[in-house]
């Protein structure tokens, strides 16, 4: 229960977060006064990492739960490619087997640019499988896990 409760939360976290890095403006002009095809997004450089360090918290609560349809939805286009989802929910399975479901992302940073991300984060209690520098993609409006 504490898990489901954890990635609902995370999700909306991520929900929220999405929401708040979008903006309304006009896409901005080019110098021959046309418009850009690519709307000018205004993000705080203290929160440019939010919506993937929250993408990340939910990926890896997902993962540890065995919850095949979130984790595997959060596959790049290109590791998806790579994998059915039922044998991805095998993997998960397993890992909900054999480490449980209750092992969260902390100390979640990222680094972004542009449509690249890079996130190293601790999983809690198993340190084997805390990461630096793995690779996520924004696909559309959200982040992908890239790492296939």
């Amino acid at each position: 229960m504490r898990t489901r409760a954890t990635i609902a939360i995370a999700a909306l976290l991520l929900g929220a977060l999405s929401a708040c890095s979008s903006s309304d403006e006009a896409p901005a002009a080019r110098d021959d006064g046309t418009p850009s095809a690519e709307p000018t997004v205004s993000v705080p450089a203290e929160h440019e990492g939010d919506d993937l360090e929250a993408a990340v918290a939910v990926y890896t609560a997902a993962y540890f739960a065995g919850d095949a349809d979130t984790a595997y939805a959060m596959l790049s286009a290109r590791c998806a490619e790579k994998v059915t989802k039922d044998a991805y929910a095998g993997v998960l399975r397993q890992a909900k087997t054999d480490y449980g479901p209750d092992h969260l992302a902390s100390e979640v940073r990222a680094d972004v640019s542009g449509k690249k991300g890079l996130a190293t984060y601790k999983v809690e209690g198993l340190p084997k499988f805390d990461r630096t520098k793995q690779p996520w993609a924004l696909e559309g409006d959200a982040w992908k896990y890239d790492a296939c």
